[in-house]
């Protein structure tokens, strides 16, 4: 199923599934009482589906299938009606992967570039940088997936805006995907990892370049780069394991103001999310409603191609079976 979370015109959101024809939604607790006569606290919103586990899953799957073969239109909403909301609006938590060797390379040697550009001989500065193997990604990294934890509170979903951030002059994409744990686990073995993944969507990890490049310097962070109000956009669905039937064989694209930026494809992925699932679960508990992004594909953003945003620029970014995610970066006054 393609799951969503909407405005529902009266100050509140609920949930939903998109019919096969990607024309209407199906109200899922609405859905219910039609069906039932009962409503159901899983369908209250996503984190509730989510931890409502396979029952809840299979309850939702069923109504949709009702609802569409039975043609119940008070359980039927346009989608072009509606304004979608990210699928999980606030996850229960967030963390941040950098899981493409590709764009690790290229971003690590632009940062570098960058940085000579800036002493009296840039050519020498390269060359020290590179023969001091700053430049070189360290082996750690082929060695175990890392990651960061992000805002959980900053997520927007599709077409929404995204408030640059008065302190930065540099504004950037990052062309990413990511997953939703569906069931609780600690110590989980990559072998079933899988069994962990609740569904997929399309994530941009919005970054102001200017102020991480700053913080990186101390080796902490990022901080500020990343976390600002509406950086972490998220949508247009949620959808569920089962129907993407090979996760690492997905075309990713990026488009700014309709032209193609970046293409790439999920199966460069280095560490894969069963990699990052079991990592991240040693002696630590995962739980329903977290997310865990990939990371950027490589090319995947204005950094490596020292091509950065403007003000009132729309950023897409396409993944297969994922949909479009849409967002207008605006300047504040």
């Amino acid at each position: 199923m393609k799951l969503v979370t909407y405005d529902d015109g009266r100050g509140g959101t609920r949930i939903g599934a998109l019919t096969r024809d990607l024309a209407h939604i199906v109200d899922l607790d609405g859905a219910c009482e039609i069906m039932t006569g009962n409503r159901s606290a899983a369908f209250a919103d996503m984190l509730s589906l989510i931890a409502g586990g396979p029952a809840a899953l299979q309850q939702a799957r069923d109504l949709v299938g009702a609802i569409e073969e039975g043609g119940r239109a008070a359980a039927l909403v346009p989608a072009g009606d509606v304004s979608l909301k990210a699928p999980v609006p606030v996850p229960s938590q967030m963390r941040d992967c950098l899981a493409f060797e590709k764009h690790y390379v290229q971003a690590r040697a632009m940062r570098f570039r960058k940085m000579a550009a800036r002493e009296p001989d840039p050519e020498a500065a390269w060359e020290s940088y590179v023969a001091s193997g700053q430049v070189t990604v360290p082996p750690l990294w082929y060695e175990q997936p890392i990651y960061y934890k992000q805002n959980r509170f900053s997520v927007v979903g599709p077409e929404s805006e995204v408030l640059w951030p008065r302190y930065s002059q540099v504004m950037d994409f990052e062309l990413e995907f990511g997953v939703f744990i569906g069931a609780q686990g600690k110590d989980i073995p990559r072998e079933t990892a899988r069994d962990h993944v609740f569904g997929f969507c399309i994530f941009n990890d919005f970054s102001a370049r200017d102020a991480q490049a700053r913080e990186m310097v101390g080796q902490l962070g990022p901080a500020k780069g990343k976390d600002f109000d509406t950086g972490n956009a998220m949508g247009p669905w949620l959808v569920t394991a089962d129907e993407i039937a090979d996760p690492y064989d997905l075309t990713m694209i990026a488009r700014v103001n309709g032209e193609e930026w970046a293409r790439g494809n999920t199966g460069e992925m280095h560490h894969r999310f069963e990699d990052i699932i079991a990592h991240v679960s040693a002696d630590e508990t995962l739980h329903p409603g977290e997310f865990l992004g990939s990371g950027t594909v490589g090319g995947g953003c204005g950094l490596e191609l020292d091509r950065f945003l403007s003000d009132g620029d729309v950023v897409e970014l396409e993944i297969d079976g994922l949909g479009i995610l849409r967002n207008r970066v605006r300047r504040q006054d």
